[in-house]
């Protein structure tokens, strides 16, 4: 059995090596940087970036813990975006020796569908390669969104993938979008020394997160002087030689180096020869899907950021994998109703399931019967000896005391989501969690008694 796999980000690299795991021969065709956004635009840049920061907040606080450090402290940038390549780099290379090791046969070039059956690869050299096969994986990624109103230019105006490679600090940048792109870098930028305004349309920053988790953040944006304009749109941006002009819904005019979109991303499916091989579409340019991540084309399939699922990396791996089982012979449906969602900010947050505010608002989910429990880090051990302590761990059951939702925010919420998670995605009760020896002195030990909250019974919560 032949499996090609167009693509090689988080969902297709993943699906390549775990089909050659699984016996069958695979091709994976990319057009660019094997590991695609996540390892050489996106999750891994941005977090190597993030863990310089993290660094520098930790020797600014270094005397708070009785450690004198004497002498100049300043940003070497150049050094910082040399360990962000170098970073990258070697996990690129990690994949590729993956790939090689499992038999995995790496294609470069555009890859492209001339039937459901045959697959057309455009190689840089202007070369064409042919080659035929029993089964596609579609895992094409996506671009990030610039309306045709940002004058987008690359120089000026920008996306996430220019300004990750900049060999400077900007002095200034407005970024349009409050979401995690817009946020993880906004943060990282002001730490860096850069003037940064965050332009949001919608009422709150994150606004797939409930308000409490926006709070945090917001105060934190204060703390580091990062301008945050919420409920506010853009009009008009006029970019020129030196700095960019920017206009808002509201009338007011601000100006900065440069502009930054981070307003979301849309599938890339440009010239995949879809239409040709007779894959239905979606809404919203999305290629259609059954439960099974299979296409209206039955030996096709397809996964990750071009499908109508959550644009992140971990579940474009998940799928992938899911794929590749279902062209085996499973029977695999694909579920979303624990999918994980982490924000790299100071505080870090993270989440899973339902969120408070959808089970208080208008959509499908209003009015189901659900309790909440809460506690703050501030309330443990751990959090106050290493000083940790802003933030706090939110759970959500249903009527029947199952976890339906989660929400932690505070230092190393990344880490402690998967507990919540894999209840969520086993449909575990509170009770059932709460019941399990959590290890002390642990910033865990939040989780722990936010499920005992629920019921009332949280030992170390203030009445």
């Amino acid at each position: 059995m032949k499996i090609t796999v167009i693509g090689g980000g988080p969902g297709g690299y993943e699906a390549a090596i775990y089909g050659a795991k699984k016996g069958a021969e695979v091709v994976l065709v990319e057009k660019a940087q094997i590991g695609g956004t996540c390892l050489n635009r996106g999750c891994i840049p941005t977090k190597a970036f993030l863990a310089s920061y993290d660094t520098l907040e930790t020797v600014e606080k270094a005397g708070d813990f009785g450690i004198k450090i004497s002498g100049e402290m300043k940003v070497d940038y150049p050094a910082v975006l040399a360990r962000k390549n170098k970073v990258m780099g070697s996990l690129v290379k990690g994949v590729q020796f993956l790939l090689k090791k499992n038999n995995v046969t790496v294609v470069e070039g555009f890859g492209s569908l001339v039937d459901k059956h045959t697959v057309k690869v455009k190689k840089a050299d202007g070369t064409e390669e042919i080659f035929s096969t029993d089964y596609v994986i579609l895992a094409t990624g996506s671009v990030p969104i610039t309306p045709p109103l940002f004058k987008y230019d690359g120089k000026r105006v920008i996306t996430s993938d220019e300004i990750l490679d900049f060999d400077q600090i900007p002095k200034s940048i407005i970024i349009v979008g409050g979401g995690v792109i817009g946020c993880e870098i906004g943060q990282f930028l002001a730490a860096m020394g850069t003037q940064v305004t965050i332009v949001e349309a919608l009422p709150r920053l994150l606004a797939s997160m409930d308000e409490d988790v926006n709070k945090h953040l917001q105060r934190q944006f204060k703390k580091d002087k990062i301008k945050v304009l919420c409920g506010d749109g853009i009009a008009e941006v006029n970019p020129f030689e030196d700095h960019v002009d920017v206009t808002l819904a509201s009338g007011k005019n601000l100006s900065a180096e440069f502009v930054l979109a981070a307003i979301g991303r849309a599938p890339f499916i440009k010239g995949s020869g879809i239409e040709q091989a007779g894959v239905k579409m979606a809404e919203r340019g999305r290629v259609a899907v059954n439960e099974y991540l299979q296409t209206s084309v039955e030996n096709i399939y397809a996964v990750g950021d071009i499908i109508n699922t959550p644009f992140l990396a971990h579940v474009a791996s998940k799928e992938g994998c899911i794929a590749v089982d279902n062209i085996m012979g499973a029977k695999k449906a694909a579920v979303y109703h624990a999918v994980p969602g982490c924000v790299f900010t100071n505080p870090e947050i993270a989440t899973a399931g339902k969120m408070e505010f959808q089970l208080k608002g208008e959509g499908k989910e209003a009015g189901r019967d659900y309790k909440t429990g809460t506690f703050e880090f501030k309330g443990l051990g751990k959090a106050q000896a290493s000083g940790h302590i802003a933030g706090f761990v939110k759970v959500i059951v249903d009527a029947d005391d199952v976890l339906i939702g989660a929400e932690i925010v505070g230092a190393r919420a990344s880490d402690m989501l998967q507990i919540l998670t894999t209840a969520i995605h086993m449909k575990l009760k509170a009770e059932e969690i709460a019941d399990s020896i959590f290890p002390h002195p642990t910033m865990c030990e939040a989780v722990m008694e936010a499920l005992h909250d629920i019921h009332g019974m949280s030992v170390m919560k203030t009445p």
